[in-house]
């Protein structure tokens, strides 16, 4: 019976919050659809300033969850910049919860509406997300041959184009980083010795292929690359093995008492964007990374262990951040719960809305 409760009460951390942010989503998207027919007579750059907003007002209830639910502690080391910018954000990629990390500094900039994702094909498929994720600027890629170069930088210009603000987040590793999963660390390796790169050891070899067709497509809108390497504290067994990043089930249910954020601003001037050279400049980013996780994770001073180098600080964020959406989209979402009609049009929006989103992501990837 003890046990039961327990086990209970521990899936309800995650199962209460998940519950809101799916149950919230058919009232997000009806507000955007309505906003969408509205603004097919306006230029392209009003309907973006206000989808952006919409957008921003989502991910905070979101980030009320991730951030001031379960209480983790965000450490930065390095200064984000105060102004808004063009960017891209490349990150070492080890689960699902880092596309909420980019959530989590983007909206210590003011421009949580501005992100936007580098996406592997089959998430296109998740219900009303994969859809809305793409018409919100996002790009769906496929891996290796079958990378269409066209399509993307098309859809980067078309952004570019109507003056969208960009906060594009790449995870040029293509996949995530799981030490327990060996053979696809040593396939990364046995690549990077065969292309004459450095072997890394805490980072898979990043594929610069999206990143760079983003910083040519983009190169005279952009203001700089964020490099940002993440590491997620209680990580680390007693014994000195590296574990598996939370998925962000467990970072719901409370399991990460603190990330780790390293920040590095690179001005776009200063990154080649001939091929080559690029790829070049990326591996060495990459062996930055590299080196701060391998400090993290093996100092051999037990102090600066489950660190990164340099100085650290608390970033905490305001619940004004993130209370008035969560508030926002609670009191769009229970009209249409209390009534038998509303729930009629609940039910319909996320069918409909899947199926339609479905068929649009296709014909117009």
């Amino acid at each position: 019976m003890l046990l039961s409760l327990v086990v209970h009460t521990y899936s309800l951390r995650y199962w209460f919050p998940a519950t809101v942010m799916l149950g919230t989503a058919p009232a997000y998207l009806l507000s955007w659809g309505i906003w969408r027919l509205i603004s097919t007579a306006l230029p392209a750059r009003v309907y973006h300033k206000l989808d952006d907003r919409l957008y921003s007002i989502y991910q905070s209830m979101v980030l009320f969850f991730f951030e001031n639910y379960t209480g983790v502690e965000v450490i930065l080391y390095g200064d984000i910049p105060k102004n808004k910018e063009n960017v891209i954000y490349l990150s070492n990629h080890q689960c699902t919860a880092d596309w909420i990390i980019a959530d989590m500094l983007a909206i210590r900039q003011s421009a949580l509406g501005h992100v936007r994702y580098v996406l592997k094909d089959g998430l296109k498929w998740l219900p009303l997300y994969g859809w809305y994720f793409s018409q919100h600027g996002g790009a769906y890629v496929k891996r290796s041959a079958k990378f269409n170069e066209v399509t993307m930088k098309k859809k980067l210009q078309t952004q570019t184009r109507c003056g969208a603000p960009m906060y594009l987040v790449i995870f040029p590793e293509g996949t995530r980083y799981n030490p327990e999963l060996k053979n696809v660390i040593a396939d990364s390796q046995a690549f990077a010795t065969k292309e004459g790169l450095a072997v890394l050891k805490h980072t898979l070899t990043p594929r610069m292929k999206a990143s760079h067709i983003a910083l040519d497509a983009m190169k005279d809108h952009l203001n700089a690359i964020y490099d940002v390497t993440v590491a997620y504290e209680g990580t680390l067994e007693t014994s000195g093995q590296r574990k598996p990043a939370p998925s962000m089930p467990e970072f719901l249910c409370k399991e990460c008492p603190r990330v780790h954020i390293y920040f590095d601003r690179v001005d776009i001037k200063e990154i080649p964007t001939e091929p080559l050279f690029f790829r070049r400049w990326l591996h060495e980013r990459f062996e930055i990374k590299d080196r701060l996780l391998t400090d993290f994770y093996e100092s051999e001073d037990p102090d600066k262990r489950c660190k990164f180098p340099g100085e650290g600080k608390h970033s905490p964020l305001n619940l004004s951040k993130t209370l008035p959406s969560m508030i926002i989209l609670g009191g769009l979402t229970l009209p249409l719960l209390l009534t038998e009609n509303g729930r009629k049009l609940y039910v319909r929006t996320w069918v409909y809305g899947t199926l339609l989103g479905w068929l649009w992501v296709n014909a117009f990837p």
